[in-house]
């Protein structure tokens, strides 16, 4: 009587699902894009981009994670400025890592006030959300979460090497200290608090990370929003792609806002940033899953070449030593017909 309770209790506990992971919450998201745009105007080298910076590590510490700083002076065609990356990194199975990426810094205006509520407001409150769910999900890849700065031109118009500031540093300082082959995927976000939220397709991106994404939309029936039309985008993905990494650009252009007085919390929403939150983390196991065989793959052409090689090699002795010893034999018939 006593072991038959005690057995159906083991099997329960056996059968009990795994704890779901954390889902990406838009209303946390929405409460930190609210404090970014309190700050007010956050170009690069201002005060009040230390304080974003300030609000950044501290609300990841809260989570139990620490922003790693990269520092430095960029000359600019105005000015010289002190920008700064923030890097968090969450190790999983793997060493090799899939950046979640986006800028945090917001246009230089003097004719206006400015306070980017979706251009670096949207990316910086969505990478805060998103690190609280990663660091409690178990990932094959481990993850590095980079907030950038010096995203903007300073310049009114977009031209040359005014903008991108941050990645262009990050992937030089990657690409000197060996780091950069390590990452497999980079995945941007940037304006994507549009209250009529329009993405589409870069051209620019890597086909295989954008097909991922918007699989991952259609699946939750996210279509209204992640179009099928295309256009082509230059962002903080560029260095990246020229550096050999599969990039990706989730960003809504197609924002009356943008670059006004306007891009304000009125013309934002939280329900934009569950939109991309659902189908960004919807679309990571497919990500991983791909990046998985691609590395099974890479590793078997690895160990088939290196199998091939002695084979290869003692062909070459082989046949080096029978010619030696055909060389001798002749010698030998010489040597004879001489006595």
């Amino acid at each position: 009587m006593i072991v038959l309770p005690l057995l159906a209790a083991a099997l329960t506990f056996q059968t009990a699902a795994p704890p779901t992971p954390p889902r990406f919450e838009s209303g946390r998201a929405w409460e930190h894009l609210r404090q970014l745009v309190a700050i007010g105007p956050r170009p690069s080298g201002s005060p009040a981009i230390e304080q974003t910076r300030k609000y950044i590590k501290d609300q990841l510490a809260a989570m139990g994670l620490t922003a790693l700083e990269q520092a430095w002076d960029d000359e600019t065609p105005i000015d010289k400025v002190h920008m700064v990356n923030l890097s968090i990194v969450i190790p999983g199975a793997r060493k090799e890592r899939i950046v979640f990426a986006g800028h945090y810094d917001t246009k230089l205006f003097r004719q206006f006030r400015f306070v980017g509520a979706s251009d670096g407001a949207s990316s910086a409150a969505f990478l805060l959300e998103l690190a609280r769910i990663l660091k409690a999900r178990k990932s094959p890849f481990t993850i590095e979460l980079l907030f950038l700065d010096g995203e903007e031109a300073r310049l009114p118009d977009w031209q040359g090497t005014d903008n991108t500031y941050g990645s262009r540093h990050y992937v030089e300082m990657a690409k000197r200290d060996g780091s950069l082959a390590a990452i497999k995927a980079l995945i941007l976000v940037d304006m994507i608090g549009d209250r009529d939220l329009d993405i589409r397709r870069d051209e620019n991106s890597t086909p295989w990370l954008t097909d991922a994404i918007w699989a991952a939309a259609k699946h939750q029936d996210l279509d209204d929003s992640f179009l099928a039309e295309s256009t082509r985008i230059e962002d903080d993905h560029l260095p990246f792609l020229a550096a050999g990494v599969p990039s990706v650009d989730v960003i809504d252009l197609d924002y009356d806002a943008w670059h006004t007085a306007k891009d304000n919390l009125d013309a934002v929403s939280a329900r934009s940033l569950q939109i991309v939150g659902d189908a960004i983390v919807g679309a990571l196991p497919a990500i991983e899953a791909r990046l998985i065989k691609q590395s099974q793959i890479a590793l078997v052409h690895k160990t088939t070449v290196r199998r091939k090689a002695p084979r290869k090699d003692y062909a070459i002795r082989l046949a080096q030593h029978r010619h030696h010893r055909r060389g001798l034999r002749r010698k030998a018939d010489v040597v004879t017909m001489g006595h």
